[in-house]
């Protein structure tokens, strides 16, 4: 039996590993900010930094606001991911909402 060892660490990666991965993922898909994320799923800001940081040990009830609010299904949080490649970051510092000429 020959074991895969390149894949090794994505098929140990434990739940709180996969939901911090996922969440950013989808998070950064979608363009949305770590506090932009929080205030539509109604949550305190540093949670979702917390959570994508492995910090914080989400409860079901708070991972329900975070994929409501991303549009997606709860369990899409718990997926293996496709590869071992992190997302990439979104761009530092707020983004304007409007152009400074008046």
């Amino acid at each position: 039996m020959v074991i895969d060892t390149a894949n090794w660490s994505l098929a140990a990666m434990d739940g709180r590993k996969r939901v911090a991965w996922n969440l950013r993922r989808i998070r950064v898909e979608r363009g949305l900010s770590q506090e932009r994320l929080a205030i539509d799923a109604g949550v305190d800001p540093s949670y979702v930094s917390q959570i994508e940081t492995e910090t914080y040990n989400p409860t079901v009830g708070v991972l329900d606001k975070l994929s409501a609010a991303l549009g997606v299904d709860v369990g899409e949080l718990l997926l293996l991911p496709p590869d071992g490649t992190p997302p990439p970051p979104l761009r530092r510092g707020r983004k304007s909402s409007r152009s400074a000429a008046g």
